[in-house]
């Protein structure tokens, strides 16, 4: 479906302007400015509340134009370009002199991205030809990401100049991030495409950093992140239920996010509630922003989620959880 041209051309001039426009992507709404302007940028950082050092991505339109925006391109990043862009996939490059450092955090490094979505698109192609966004998720830092224009507006509202509505995120989780040694592709956060699709690519192994990365600064590699207000824990399937057992003794409402369909015992109680994800990993992560966004609105006292399969195919989902659940505790603030 072609999306309607005029909301893109307004946000376009919105932008052009200094404006912060919320957008959709085929992963989760960015918050963007233009990437050229100083002072809309420092905008992004204001309305999430985002420490300076932690950099942005840079989105366009073109994958062509990838060597406007990078320095050097090795030749495994234009591999991975040519084959997953317009798609979730960001690489970290030498920044060219066309993205100031403001966007990058300080550093000579930058994350390029062209996002596979019709709306996003539609409005980058609406900035011209040189024109890119710098765009990070579109919700307060460290806080859940936003699958739809809905969770953006509850969580920025006005703060933000425009927010274009595309619907629900398809893929629901950040994209893959990778860096590039002279030799190796290394994953410096896991995301939308899957270690295995990467090295189908490039013919070899590539390397997962596993967030003990310490020569470049990517987002969403702190160790608390992407964390709902609700206090999460991550449990094996076997603690799952005991704990649940425990905090609902304690007069606490809990509700418990599993995959698994062998839950033999699970106990019957009022303040326990029970919410079952797909126990395929595409599926479970489209929703699983959506589904904390959910229970947060739902005030449960604490969130109790089955730890995901051990495996390659769960790395990204696995990766959110365990930042997520890494969180500091927010109930005295918000229930």
């Amino acid at each position: 479906m072609v999306p309607e041209m005029h909301g893109q051309i307004e946000a376009a001039a919105l932008l052009k302007a200094g404006g912060v426009v919320a957008f959709p992507t085929e992963t989760v709404y960015g918050l963007g400015a233009d990437v050229s302007n100083v002072s809309a940028v420092r905008r992004i950082f204001e309305i999430k509340r985002r420490p300076v050092d932690h950099p942005l991505i840079v989105h366009f339109a073109d994958p062509s134009r990838l060597v406007h925006w990078a320095r050097e391109v090795p030749d495994r990043a234009l591999r991975l370009a040519e084959h997953f862009w317009p798609g979730p996939l960001t690489l970290i490059l030498p920044r060219s002199p066309h993205i100031l450092k403001n966007v990058t955090g300080g550093q000579d490094t930058v994350g390029l991205r062209v996002p596979n979505h019709p709306v996003a698109l539609a409005l980058l192609n609406a900035l011209g030809a040189d024109g890119a966004l710098a765009a990070p998720s579109a919700n307060r830092f460290g806080r859940v990401s936003p699958t739809t224009a809905a969770h953006v507006h509850e969580e920025l509202g006005d703060s933000v100049d425009m927010i274009l509505d595309g619907g629900s995120c398809k893929i629901g989780l950040e994209s893959t991030i990778v860096g590039f040694t002279d030799h190796t592709a290394i994953v410096l956060r896991p995301g939308g495409i899957s270690l295995e699709a990467l090295e189908d690519v490039l013919g070899e192994k590539a390397v997962v950093a596993g967030g003990k990365n310490h020569t470049v600064r990517v987002p969403g590699a702190l160790a608390s992140h992407y964390a709902p207000v609700t206090p999460l824990e991550l449990l094996p399937t076997g603690s799952l239920w005991r704990r649940a057992l425990e905090l609902e003794e304690r007069g606490l409402r809990v509700v418990t996010v599993t995959w698994s369909t062998q839950n033999p015992d699970r106990p019957e109680k009022d303040n326990l509630f029970h919410f079952p994800m797909p126990a395929e990993p595409a599926a479970y992560g489209s929703l699983l922003y959506a589904t904390l966004h959910r229970f947060d609105h739902e005030h449960f006292d604490y969130l109790l989620i089955e730890a995901p399969p051990d495996n390659v195919a769960w790395m990204a989902i696995a990766d959110r959880l365990q930042r997520a659940s890494s969180a500091p505790d927010f109930t005295s603030a918000s229930h």
